[in-house]
C-alpha cells in the first residue's frame, strides 16, 4: 500500500469509529487474522487476538440495540465520546505510521480529532431526530450510520482512493446538521419570545 493511500485508510478508519467504535475495530482485526489484505505491527496485531475478536462482538451487539432505542441512544452517545476517539487513535495509528513514518503521537492525535469530530457531529444530529421524529428515525438513522460505517471501514481496507469522496458526502453531511441545528434553535427562540408574556412598566 502507498503512503498516500494508508493516509487515506488510516483517515478513512478513524471517521468509521466516529460512527461506531467496534465496526472497524474488528474488521480490521478480521481481515489481518484471515487474509494478507492488511499486516498489523505490534501492538495493534493484538486486534488479530481471537479474545479481543470475540470482546469485540460481544461489545458491538451491545453497542448495536443500545444505539437504536430512543434516550438510551443518548446516554450511549454520552459513553462513546471516550471510547470513539479512543479507537480513532489506535486505527489512525495502527494504519499510517509503519508505511508513513508518521510519529506515533501525531497519528494518534489525528485519528483522535477525525473520530471525536464525527462522532460530535453524529451525537448533535441525533437530538434533532428523536425531537423531529417522536423517536421513531432513531432506528433508522442508527442503522444508516451502522452501514455507513461498515462502508467506510471496507473502502479503508480494500479502495482507499474512493474515501475521497466519502469525505466530501461526510463534510456536506456535517454542513446540513449544523445548519438545521441553527436553524432549529432561532426557531425555538423566536416561538419562545412570541409566547412570553409582554413586560408591563410599573405606572
Amino acid at each position: 500500500m502507498s503512503s498516500l493511500a494508508s493516509i487515506l485508510s488510516a483517515f478513512g478508519l478513524s471517521a468509521a469509529s466516529g460512527l461506531n467504535a467496534y465496526i472497524p475495530l474488528l474488521l480490521v482485526g478480521l481481515t489481518a487474522r484471515f487474509t494478507d489484505w492488511l499486516k498489523l505491527s505490534a501492538p495493534f496485531d493484538l486486534l488479530a487476538n481471537e479474545w479481543v475478536l470475540g470482546a469485540l462482538v460481544i461489545l458491538l451487539g451491545i453497542e448495536f440495540f443500545a444505539d437504536k432505542i430512543p434516550l438510551v441512544d443518548h446516554a450511549n452517545d454520552v459513553i462513546q465520546t471516550f471510547i470513539r476517539p479512543t479507537a480513532g487513535a489506535i486505527l489512525f495509528a495502527s494504519e499510517a505510521h509503519v508505511i508513513t513514518q508518521i510519529h506515533p503521537v501525531l497519528a494518534l492525535v489525528l485519528g483522535l480529532l477525525v473520530a471525536f469530530g464525527v462522532h460530535a457531529t453524529k451525537a448533535t444530529a441525533r437530538p434533532l431526530v428523536t425531537v423531529t421524529t417522536g423517536g421513531i428515525g432513531n432506528p433508522i438513522v442508527s442503522t444508516v450510520e451502522d452501514v455507513a460505517s461498515v462502508g467506510l471501514s471496507l473502502m479503508a481496507i480494500l479502495a482507499p482512493v474512493l474515501l475521497v469522496f466519502a469525505f466530501i458526502a461526510l463534510l456536506l453531511a456535517a454542513y446540513m446538521i449544523w445548519t438545521r441545528r441553527k436553524e432549529t434553535q432561532a426557531a425555538r427562540a423566536v416561538a419562545k419570545s412570541a409566547s412570553d408574556p409582554p413586560l408591563k412598566w410599573p405606572r
